[in-house]
């Protein structure tokens, strides 16, 4: 078994943290999320809540990790014996995650190379629905993408984790800014920061307010155990607030750009905002194809998406990977062998779930669908519910011994204890509805 690594710097900490909290999630759900739940009036609760409720528990969940220096069984398992059960759903919600995450991963890589022929493309819509029902080619790209993030995920937390994401962090900070500058030039991109930033409050309603948290928490990829793990790996003497501050302010700041780079191109050509999940792969394409040297602006985009989901996709498999190593006694390449076929297993039918499988239905829905579905509106939250009553109420965490000032103290014992647990609960309400 190899030894317990931890990061060399706080720096490659908070880019790591802030790698795997930046991914899909930004720059691919955030937009449409957003465009579907009132545009501005979301922004601004989405803010709201990122700074304020998700502060708790994504502090509490790298402290966890901090505190007990195990992977996610293990550190429940330093509370209550009793409690590695539940520790155990933080693995197997990551091997969940990353069986349709990287399906989405695939679809990147395909529409990476597509971008040199982007022109010749006339239905986008359908040009995605026959590739995505394509019974082989998205299974071998969905498989080229687990292992390039397994790959990286095998060579270790210093080696590999580190410093991947001290390259592609930076890269997608370039790029993005870069197609920012190019969507602002637009003709009539005023309309989509008029969308973006200008509110309309009769749009303001419960489901709103509860999408707006659901993304800010899959967002900050809280409840999957990939925080936790990454937690244990910090330095005794590293302080964590300052750490989270940074982590909730670039996650923001990215997936304020990601809505200025979408929003003014899409009103640039008189396009839906709400036009769902196929925003990125068929409404932003065809935007490409209409501008100079769109095919060069669309490889950009891929790339861009590409960086985001391989450090979100190494952060999803660490915490399996560490629970294998440390649980098994195994060696990190074969806890990452393990794990490729695990995912690969589920991975490959919910691929072909969009095409010869799609008449398999899950509670009536596709396998892609329902793994989305049991992940994102019951396995995160309810993890993350279980930590919070944990620390909060048998640990009895108390945030003087986190935070320095005692308001801030005062106000994250309450949000432990009771807010959050209550807006987590209206949040798996709302999803299973």
């Amino acid at each position: 078994m190899e030894k317990r690594p931890n990061w060399t710097s706080k720096y490659a900490f908070i880019v790591t943290a802030i790698g795997s909290a930046v991914g899909l999630g930004n720059i691919w759900r955030f937009p449409y999320i957003m465009g579907q739940n009132g545009g501005a009036i979301f922004l601004i609760v989405y803010i709201l809540l990122i700074s304020t409720i998700c502060f708790i528990p994504l502090m509490n969940e790298l402290y966890i990790g901090k505190l007990t220096k195990k992977e996610c069984v293990g550190a429940y398992e330093s509370i209550n014996r009793n409690f590695k059960y539940l520790g155990a759903l933080n693995p197997i919600t990551g091997i969940l995650i990353a069986s349709f995450y990287f399906i989405v991963g695939g679809w990147i890589i395909n529409y990476i190379f597509k971008s040199f022929f982007i022109n010749k493309i006339q239905n986008y819509g359908q040009y995605f629905s026959d590739f995505i029902q394509n019974p082989v080619y998205p299974c071998i790209l969905t498989l080229l993408f687990l292992f390039i993030c397994i790959f990286y995920t095998a060579k270790g937390v210093t080696k590999g984790i580190e410093r991947v994401n001290k390259i592609l962090m930076p890269l997608f900070a370039i790029i993005l800014i870069f197609l920012v500058i190019i969507s602002l030039r637009l003709p009539n991109a005023n309309l989509g920061l008029e969308y973006m930033f200008k509110p309309d409050f009769s749009k303001l309603n419960t489901h709103m307010i509860l999408a707006a948290l659901g993304q800010a928490f899959f967002t900050l990829s809280i409840g999957m155990g990939a925080l936790l793990t990454y937690g244990s790996y910090i330095k005794e003497d590293k302080s964590l607030v300052r750490s989270v501050y940074t982590i909730i302010l670039s996650d923001t700041t990215f997936a304020l750009l990601a809505g200025i780079m979408i929003f003014p191109a899409v009103f640039a050509f008189g396009l839906e905002p709400n036009s769902g999940a196929g925003l990125v792969f068929v409404t932003i394409p065809k935007i490409f194809s209409q501008i100079p040297h769109g095919n060069i602006i669309s490889f950009a985009f891929f790339i861009l998406l590409f960086c985001a989901a391989v450090t979100s996709g190494i952060s999803i498999l660490e915490a399996p990977c560490a629970t294998f190593i440390e649980r098994f006694k195994t060696s990190r390449i074969k806890a990452c062998c393990i794990i490729f076929g695990m995912v690969s297993i589920i991975a490959i039918p919910a691929t072909l779930s969009f095409g010869v499988l799609g008449d398999l239905k899950v509670f009536g829905k596709t396998i892609f669908d329902f793994l989305d579905f049991l992940t994102s509106n019951i396995m995160l939250p309810m993890n993350t519910l279980f930590l919070c009553l944990i620390s909060g109420w048998y640990l009895k965490i108390k945030g003087k011994n986190i935070l320095n000032n005692k308001i801030m103290a005062f106000l994250f014992d309450t949000g432990l204890k009771y807010i959050v647990p209550i807006a987590l609960i209206c949040l798996i309400f709302m999803g299973l509805n």
